[in-house]
């Protein structure tokens, strides 16, 4: 890159997803991807006003997939696995896209499992998609690229 060539930022609709050990056509969204560290307040006695800040645990926030509906059922397959007490623990890849088609960001999603499933809506006056969601709990998230 020559100096002072403009770098925009990459669009939020090229992209795709990869869940281990699944073979899922293409998501049409995906949210919720966050991470937080929440603040212990301690006050040592002789601190009369303004109390230390020190991190506490960190949280991470669910996934949620949406995808239309097609003949696949592996995702509806996993959370009916963990409805039965299967707990099958996943490494979920969000992956951004240029226009040129390569990749140029990934978030590695880790020990992620289906904790909330909603089949489509129907409506027999629309014309819109039928969209599946699941929400991802998980216990960490890294940006590899």
């Amino acid at each position: 890159m020559a100096a002072g060539e403009r770098k925009d930022p990459y669009r939020n609709f090229r992209f795709r997803v990869e869940v281990a050990g699944i073979q899922q056509a293409g998501f049409s969204e995906v949210s919720g991807f966050d991470a937080s560290v929440s603040v212990i307040e301690y006050r040592e006695g002789n601190q009369v006003t303004t109390p230390r800040k020190l991190p506490g645990l960190t949280k991470y926030g669910n996934i949620t997939l949406k995808w239309g509906v097609t003949d696949s059922l592996d995702m509806y397959n996993w959370m009916s696995e963990t409805v039965q007490g299967k707990i099958s623990r996943k490494t979920v890849t969000i992956i951004a896209i240029n226009e040129e088609g390569q990749d140029v960001a990934q978030w590695q999603v880790i020990e992620a499992w289906p904790t909330k499933y909603t089949a489509p809506n129907f409506n027999g006056s629309g014309n819109e998609v039928a969209i599946e969601n699941l929400e991802l709990a998980h216990e960490g998230m890294t940006r590899t690229k």
